[in-house]
């Protein structure tokens, strides 16, 4: 489950007033109606409903993993290693298909950053991260698996809008045999939820179509789109390394903000200070970053381990994926490519 699940999550808090409380105290084929009746208000046809829907049975499989999912942690500040994830994430294959991808693109690179201002190699970085360059983008019947999990009821709204979505996509004219990906709704190369795709998704190559199974350019261009509505900087990198002193005080840098979503995520950044700041505390960008940038110290293992300062570039990553080590694993991945 990627970060345009994990972004979406909190928009969707409030129930729908048409889906009762406990979906399941309905059989599975008449909660079903109720979405059909909500697809068709919002002008799905009855040819694309018939199709999505025909013979369609919840997936156990689906329940089993949305319910094995992990909660909250109760421990503040135990954290995994950073080193371990990158290993397998930003290991010799992924950089090795990332520079021949990068490579193949040709103009296309230079014309995604001057029309949406995000770097090639940090798009590159994200396709390789979802699907390993489109090699693997998941197999699960997408019309199964969200209503599934829209009549399952823990994110009940967040799946039912979801699920109109991809009708809507069906609509379109995409085949349901290609309306295939993760057990939790992510599909194609760079795994979008269908409300993601409607909104984000872009037309490459100029075919008419937004073929994020198969186009490459479509693919690239949709998540550069992702990213510049996210609010990525033109002209900043996501982070650089830097120095720390020996006794540094963490605390007295420590941000007392309590974001409203992925707070384990946040509570590990330092506070946002401009870098000329930083350099005044004694820490030292180890690649430029101008001295008004706002940027946030972090050190993934704990002091006097390796850190960066991180601008609010990563933070339109971790809209992607709210996850340190995710953020931190395509930055790195992106300037490998980049080398």
């Amino acid at each position: 489950m990627r970060l345009t699940l994990l972004a979406i999550l909190a928009s969707f808090a409030a129930a729908c007033s048409s889906v009762p409380s406990a979906a399941q105290d309905m059989s599975f084929n008449s909660y079903l109606q109720l979405l059909v009746a909500r697809a068709r208000a919002e002008g799905v046809s009855e040819q694309t409903i018939q199709r999505m829907t025909y013979n369609l049975t919840p997936n156990n499989r689906v329940i089993e993993l949305d319910r094995a999912q992990p909660g909250t942690p109760s421990a503040s500040g135990n954290f995994s290693p950073l080193q371990p994830y990158l290993n397998t994430h930003v290991d010799a294959a992924r950089i090795g298909g990332g520079r021949r991808n990068y490579q193949a693109l040709g103009p296309l690179a230079a014309q995604l950053e001057a029309r949406y201002g995000v770097p090639a190699p940090i798009v590159v970085a994200i396709w390789g991260h979802e699907t390993n360059y489109g090699s693997y983008t998941g197999d699960f019947d997408l019309a199964r698996s969200l209503a599934t999990l829209a009549w399952e009821g823990r994110r009940r709204e967040l799946f039912a809008t979801e699920f109109v979505d991809l009708l809507k996509i069906a609509d379109l004219g995409v085949q349901r045999s290609t309306l295939k990906g993760s057990w939790a709704g992510a599909f194609g190369y760079p795994q979008f939820l269908p409300s993601i795709y409607l909104r984000l998704a872009q037309d490459g190559d100029g075919d008419g179509r937004r073929d994020i199974w198969n186009s490459r350019a479509d693919t690239l261009a949709s998540i550069a789109n992702y990213f510049r509505d996210a609010g990525w900087r033109r002209g900043q990198p996501w982070g650089v390394r830097a120095t720390v002193p020996n006794g540094f005080n963490w605390n007295s840098v420590r941000s007392k903000l309590i974001p409203p979503v992925c707070n384990r995520v946040h509570e590990r950044h330092g506070q946002w200070r401009t870098v000329r700041e930083w350099r005044a505390l004694g820490v030292q960008p180890q690649a430029y970053l101008a001295d008004d940038v706002m940027s946030a110290l972090f050190q993934p293992d704990g002091p006097g381990t390796r850190a960066w300062l991180l601008t609010a570039n990563y933070r339109v990553i971790l809209e992607y994926n709210c996850s340190n080590y995710y953020a931190m694993s395509v930055g790195l991945l992106a300037d490998e490519i980049a080398r």
